[in-house]
């Protein structure tokens, strides 16, 4: 089974480099999983309501927020940012 390829916008980055060490690990970990199946049971994956071909998953306080693109078997990781904030942008 192919995998997917996960890539950063510039901004998503920049949020991630942002966080703890801690956070961070526990996010490539989810990532990778993401990379197998980007609608893995596994994340609690919930589809963002009022957004085309959005999602997100959690990670503690944090949430990820990316967009699939089956065709070119693409994530792009859109947005990273606590629970408080990330949903300010959208």
């Amino acid at each position: 089974m192919a995998k997917f390829s996960v890539v950063f916008t510039k901004s998503a980055h920049k949020e991630f480099k942002g966080l703890s060490k801690n956070i961070q690990k526990k996010i490539i970990e989810n990532l990778d999983t993401l990379a197998v199946n980007p609608f893995s049971d596994l994340l609690r994956i919930k589809k963002l309501r009022g957004a085309k071909d959005l999602y997100r998953f959690r990670v503690g306080d944090y949430r990820v927020v990316y967009e699939v693109n089956n065709s070119v078997m693409t994530v792009l990781v859109i947005k990273i940012g606590h629970r408080k904030e990330i949903y300010r942008k959208f």
